[in-house]
């Protein structure tokens, strides 16, 4: 299933002319919105969480409620690469932590 879902990501991202010819078999990038819109669209994936990486990137998992998911690098000029993909994305419960004891 990852692999199917990688192949038409990368179908997307051709057909949006996202990258160029030698670099599609290396990574799956794009402008921001397109990527996100084709996820959504043939994954109904939605950005679910993120998080800045030291290096000034935004890393975003897009997760569906059937379970599929995709983790996307942003880079601050706003271009996206496909870093992960699958299946059985499930989000855990958040701790309390306590105050007083950080238990």
């Amino acid at each position: 299933m990852v692999r199917i879902m990688i192949a038409a990501l990368g179908v997307l991202l051709v057909g949006w002319g996202a990258v160029p010819a030698t670099a599609q078999t290396e990574l799956l990038c794009g402008e921001r919105a397109k990527v996100v819109a084709g996820l959504e669209k043939g994954y109904e994936e939605t950005p679910t969480s993120m998080g800045l990486a030291s290096n000034g990137a935004v890393v975003e998992v897009l997760a569906s409620p059937k379970g599929t998911f995709t983790i996307i690098l942003t880079q601050p000029n706003g271009l996206s690469c496909l870093m992960a993909a699958g299946d059985n994305w499930e989000d855990l419960p958040h701790k309390i932590v306590n105050q007083r004891n950080g238990v």
